[in-house]
């Protein structure tokens, strides 16, 4: 009986939403989160009756075929990419962007990662780093004794000197953006990195050809709607209960078959 089969696949995919799920409400507190959804498909079908086979000799056809459906599968996790409400921190590293555009951050091993976290630190040569201590590109460095940082809109990084009345211009920052943002691929520590999928990153800076500007002084909160996600879970649960109950109602089905003497 097909029917087992079937909703065997609709509980695997409904456990794979909830996962989702889980994961979209352990990061509401995120910096910069954006929230999952998972998609899915229908799976392959068996073909019983074509649609328009011959169905007699005169030459009448079937005007639908028997078509036997076997089950679901998961399509994709997307990001769903929404600007996140703006937290006030005060804080003179901390940088939020309106708009689209991402921070381009150097790993370890040289390559280009980035991240919408503007909650940057200070090393102790001044450079401008995550907080995992992977430095921002371009490089920035903070004199030791600068008294103050101000961050225009436009990336511009000024530094404030004792004895000094006019800022000085020590450095500018850049945003990177993506032809399809979806297809960036997640490495943790709010970081992704680019895939073929997403294309390469078109660096530049903010306020130009579409990019968002930056706000210092602020951190971008979580995209993650709570009772949003509360919801779907209740009918991600309900989905389960319904494709439990189809293999329960399958499995008496065979075993009154079974028993016909």
């Amino acid at each position: 009986m097909r029917a087992l089969q079937i909703a065997a696949t609709g509980m695997a995919a409904q456990q794979k939403r909830v996962e989702v799920i889980s994961n979209n409400m352990a990061n509401m507190n995120t910096t910069a989160y954006s929230t999952r959804r998972a998609e899915f498909a229908d799976l392959h079908y068996q073909q019983v009756r074509q649609t328009g086979a011959p169905t007699g000799a005169t030459g009448t056809v079937a005007p639908a075929g028997v078509q036997i459906g076997l089950g679901v599968r998961a399509a994709a996790v997307s990001m769903d990419i929404a600007q996140g409400a703006l937290r006030q921190t005060g804080g003179d590293l901390d940088m939020a962007i309106e708009g689209r555009g991402w921070f381009e951050i150097e790993l370890p091993s040289g390559d280009s990662a980035f991240t919408r976290d503007g909650s940057f630190k200070q090393t102790a040569e001044g450079l401008i780093v995550t907080s995992e201590g992977y430095p921002l590109v371009p490089q920035v460095t903070i004199p030791q004794d600068a008294r103050s940082v101000s961050i225009n809109a436009d990336g511009e990084v000024h530094a404030y000197f004792t004895g000094i009345a006019d800022a000085q211009l020590i450095g500018r920052i850049t945003l990177a953006q993506f032809t399809n943002e979806k297809g960036l691929e997640a490495i943790g520590a709010n970081l992704f990195t680019p895939t073929e999928a997403s294309g390469d990153a078109i660096v530049g800076d903010p306020g130009i050809d579409g990019r968002g500007r930056l706000r210092q002084g602020y951190l971008e909160q979580s995209s993650v709607d709570a009772v949003a996600q509360i919801t779907d879970l209740i009918e991600a649960q309900r989905g389960y209960e319904l494709n439990s109950k189809v293999i329960s109602a399958a499995d008496q089905m065979m075993a009154s078959a079974s028993q016909i003497r």
